[in-house]
């Protein structure tokens, strides 16, 4: 029996060098005994082989072991268990993987499944550790500028050395120290170290201590508390150490009063789209009829439109306003949210930017018409919220008609179509909007189109610099536009 003793603190070369010494020899895995712990340090397979010289000749005669990468990625994982079985599973695993290749590959073979089993917890615990560190502070180290911070933790594994990277990244800009049974982390701004000396738990505490407590407080839902799912998620074991926790106890046993509290403070108005529905619905019907053929008849008739299923959920038809002789008229691609609700075209921040732009350009929104291709507010609800979807083809080809007869109406000398849905119901065509933004298309039957983007793509761009370039475009576009449209001398 060979008998191979490890310090055991998560590091894989350890165990890595003695495998391959015992698989380079041949020495099945059942007649190895590992050992974890300085007391075990001695190793009676070099005692037994006499040694240095035996493991050179073993080295320099055999070629380099081969392994899937697999199963390196399982071992550094699986290695900082703490469980001493690990040691005897990998080498299992690695001595069999020299006859079967793909043994990875089965799930169901026992030792397979255990090395799976190890890696799990190792990763659970690790990601326990990134969710449950408190940091304390500690105060700066004589004349330094950084804060200090120290923090207590107990994993099940040895993970310091796993997971210390994570804190090394996410709070460089300060010193801090992580203690733990099983090593320490340290970071001073400059070295990342990592012992595996067991650290001393200290007794501090300041303010971030109830600042923990006041935010965990405030986004407790007593309406949604499952106890068993909040204790797979937060295991007691780690209460003690977590300052939030004392307010458990008492947050689930005043549970059931908090739902009854709740309920008592909701508000009782309906939401803002509902009352402008019932409002609607209530409006006297005795005004004047609107003059025939004038925009306001048209946008009477379009107030009770049910061409297509958007009028089923959106608050209210949004007609485009404007002078009825405007020489241009802008088109977007719906209402949105305010918009629905305001029953004006372009009055939420997409519109804003539109007129903060266009008075750059020259243009005054008060001598434009200023419209949608489709009339009704298209959206999904995401929890309280109404976020917007595109509408469709045949959305768009059911309110082509109100937009011809604006076109009808207005007569503009130009339109300018913001954005590809815009574009496709002024003139039926779907190109790339990249490819044709800044040139003059040609409907059919209607006035020349100026096609651009629309302000909500500039919004949407997360880069500042490439928002700033496109602002420049859009920018340079309204000007063209209020260009073409200035009479000539």
């Amino acid at each position: 029996m060979r008998v191979v003793g490890l310090e055991g603190r998560g590091g894989l070369g350890e165990w890595r060098e003695a495998a391959r010494r015992l698989l380079l020899a041949g020495v099945p895995p059942e007649a190895v005994e590992w050992r974890q712990g300085t007391d075990a340090s001695a190793d009676l397979f070099d005692q037994e082989r006499g040694v240095s010289e035996q493991k050179a000749a073993l080295k320099d005669a055999t070629p380099a072991l081969t392994v899937p990468r697999l199963f390196l990625d399982l071992a550094a994982t699986a290695i900082c268990h703490a469980d001493p079985v690990r040691f005897g599973v990998l080498y299992r695993v690695l001595h069999r993987l020299q006859r079967d290749r793909n043994l990875l590959d089965v799930a169901t073979d026992g030792d397979v499944a255990t090395l799976h089993a190890l890696a799990k917890s190792v990763r659970r615990d690790s990601h326990k550790m990134t969710a449950f560190v408190r940091f304390k502070e500690v105060g700066p180290c004589g004349d330094a500028e950084r804060r200090r911070f120290v923090a207590w933790f107990e994993p099940d594994h040895y993970i310091v050395a796993r997971v210390a990277p994570f804190f090394h990244r996410r709070f460089f800009d300060m010193d801090w120290m992580i203690a733990t049974p099983r090593g320490i982390a340290a970071w001073d701004g400059k070295v990342l170290e990592v012992s595996s000396i067991p650290g001393q738990k200290t007794a501090l505490s300041d303010d971030t201590e109830e600042l923990w407590r006041t935010y965990f407080s405030s986004i407790f839902n007593p309406a949604r508390l499952k106890v068993r799912a909040m204790q797979a998620e937060m295991p007691k074991k780690y209460w003690k150490n977590l300052p939030e926790a004392s307010l458990i106890p008492a947050m689930i046993a005043g549970a059931e009063a908090s739902v009854v509290a709740m309920g008592e403070r909701m508000a009782r108005d309906p939401p803002a789209f509902h009352a402008r529905i019932e409002a609607a619905a209530n409006a006297p019907r005795d005004a004047p009829p609107p003059l025939r053929g004038t925009l306001e008849e048209l946008r009477a008739e379009a107030a009770g439109c049910t061409r297509c299923p958007l009028h089923c959920s959106a608050t209210q038809t949004v007609f485009g306003e404007g002078p009825a002789d405007a020489p241009i008229m802008i088109v977007g691609e719906q209402p949105g949210d305010q918009e629905d609700l305001a029953g004006r075209p372009f009055v939420g921040p997409a519109g804003r930017l539109f007129d903060a732009v266009a008075h750059e350009a020259g243009l005054d929104r008060r001598s434009l018409y200023i419209t949608n291709a489709v009339k009704h507010f298209k959206y999904e609800m995401r929890g309280k919220r109404r976020l917007h979807q595109r509408p469709n083809a045949g959305e768009v080809e059911h309110c082509r008609w109100w937009l011809d007869l604006e076109l009808a109406l207005v007569k503009p000398s130009l339109v300018v179509a913001m954005g590809a849905t815009a574009l496709f119901a002024l003139t039926g065509e779907r190109p790339k909007i990249s490819d044709v933004r800044g040139t003059i298309r040609r409907s059919e039957h209607g006035p020349a189109v100026f096609v651009t983007v629309h302000p909500s793509f500039l919004l949407r761009i997360p880069d500042a610099t490439r928002r700033e370039v496109e602002m420049a475009h859009f920018k340079q576009d309204l000007a063209a536009v209020a260009a073409l449209a200035a009479p000539r001398a």
